[in-house]
């Protein structure tokens, strides 16, 4: 069921569930001080309460409201990246409902670029929002994309395609230290530019941030990364430019950058996924800029 932006703040307002676009990808979204409503969002995904959710918020004052403390090195990250698809972690306040945060000391906070996200969380307040598919499935960068995985059960507010394609990176700040929980839509090199050296958090059984189970954004049909042509049965191809020979039923080219990529990503996979294949053979991109965040994502998706 589509909605105009008038009814979308209708619905949260009143304690509703509404899927609305980001710069990043479709999310799907209550108001994150509704306990009720972030309820609803973890039941209609099939999400597990382990999973925390991010909170996206009109600017960085009404973050910082919402968190215990502010280090230095999350100001300047603010400062630079914000609007945008960043998600910095930060020491919460008791203000945050735990169900929210999946009983972690940390929230996930995000300034969004999109224009009708920040009507949403200008109009009605920080919303808690993961994407809005089921749990562990491909994400939305489309608003029919949302239908086909959600049905008519949910209200989405139809912005157009995503122009990011993948979501946002995430950061934990904790003092000078920051530590990169997931790749996304800014890129290691431009977060290292502003902080410095940053590590890599080590995927353990809690997730600290969400999309980081071993898998994840997976589509139906088995996917595998940089194998062989295969020699008989129905495969799909996917990867930067044009396909190498092969016997291919259908092959989705992600364009001939790592930019491109990321928008084209979940599309071209759930273009794939709806061929009725055996299966999909993925190419990783190069480890830089955008193309860690598509790698990361194809690993999860093709992790067996």
């Amino acid at each position: 069921m589509r909605v105009d932006l008038n009814e979308a703040i209708r619905l949260l307002a009143g304690g509703g569930v509404v899927a609305f676009p980001t710069e990043t990808v479709y999310g799907l979204g209550a108001r994150a001080a509704d306990v009720a409503a972030v309820a609803e969002v973890f039941r209609l995904k099939a999400r597990p309460t382990f999973d925390p959710l991010i909170v996206h918020v009109a600017d960085a004052d009404c973050a910082w409201s919402l968190a215990a403390e502010v280090p230095d090195a999350a100001r300047r990250l603010a400062a630079t990246f914000w609007p945008g698809p960043l998600t910095l972690v930060l020491p919460k306040r008791s203000t945050v409902p735990d169900l929210v945060t999946a009983g972690l000391d940390g929230v996930g906070l995000r300034v969004p670029v999109h224009p009708l996200a920040r009507a949403l969380v200008e109009a009605v307040g920080p919303l808690a929002a993961p994407s809005a598919n089921p749990f562990g499935g491909v994400s939305p960068t489309a608003a029919e994309h949302v239908e086909a995985s959600l049905g008519d059960a949910v209200a989405v507010l139809d912005g157009g395609p995503c122009e990011v394609g993948v979501e946002s990176t995430v950061l934990a700040v904790d003092g000078d230290v920051v530590t990169w929980l997931r790749p996304g839509g800014v890129p290691l090199e431009a977060i290292e530019a502003v902080v410095g050296p940053v590590s890599e958090a080590v995927d353990s059984g809690v997730p600290r941030a969400p999309g980081r189970l071993l898998r994840h954004y997976a589509p139906r049909t088995p996917l595998w990364l940089d194998v062989p042509v295969p020699v008989e049965g129905r495969f799909g191809w996917m990867g930067l430019g044009t396909p190498p020979p092969g016997p291919w039923v259908t092959c989705e080219s992600l364009g001939e950058n790592d930019v491109r990529a990321a928008q084209r990503l979940f599309a071209c996979l759930r273009s794939l996924d709806g061929r009725s294949l055996d299966g999909i053979i993925a190419h990783r991109l190069p480890p830089s800029g955008l193309g860690r965040a598509v790698n990361d994502r194809l690993e999860r998706a093709s992790w067996r």
